[in-house]
């Protein structure tokens, strides 16, 4: 791995992490638990498209740690992590079919695979599945934000491959 690839990684993980941890400061945009804008995926998003699935892979888990330790709690690391899979791990399948070009709907699909690895990491711990009746809220709060941050990335994107070309 060149010097070039390591900064532009670390230059990510860096304003990954700054979201979250921002992001983790704003009051909820709707009074419904668990329902937030998943701003950092962004990040995960441009990672994917830009420098692969192993480097991405690397980012996203680097913010799930570090943003845990500066949330100091262990359980907010298990729902992170558990979502952060999920959401990348589909992510990383349909990017392929889909093309950069419909990053926003690659967002949906990966915001609502977050919102069911969360759920499942919830039914473990609570040992109860009952918590699966929270599932269509989520559902329609991943496709929402992940309209969102999937349009932000698609931007962000096509930013980076003007300038990639002058």
């Amino acid at each position: 791995m060149n010097v070039k690839k390591m900064t532009f990684m670390a230059l990510l993980l860096a304003v990954a992490l700054t979201i979250f941890v921002a992001e983790a400061q704003l009051p909820p945009p709707v009074p419904i638990a668990g329902v937030k804008l998943g701003l950092a995926n962004i990040v995960t998003l441009v990672a994917l498209v830009w420098l692969g699935r192993e480097e991405a892979l690397a980012i996203l888990l680097g913010r799930i740690l570090l943003g845990s330790l500066f949330a100091g709690q262990a359980v907010s690391f298990i729902y992170s992590l558990a979502g952060g899979l999920m959401c990348f791990f589909v992510m990383a399948i349909i990017l392929a079919p889909l093309k950069q070009e419909r990053l926003w709907v690659v967002s949906v699909f990966g915001a609502m695979a977050h919102n069911v690895g969360q759920i499942i990491a919830a039914a473990l711990l609570t040992h109860t599945w009952q918590v699966i009746a929270y599932l269509p809220v989520l559902i329609i709060s991943g496709i929402l934000s992940g309209v969102f941050t999937g349009l932000a990335a698609q931007l962000v994107v096509k930013r980076l491959n003007k300038k990639d070309q002058k």
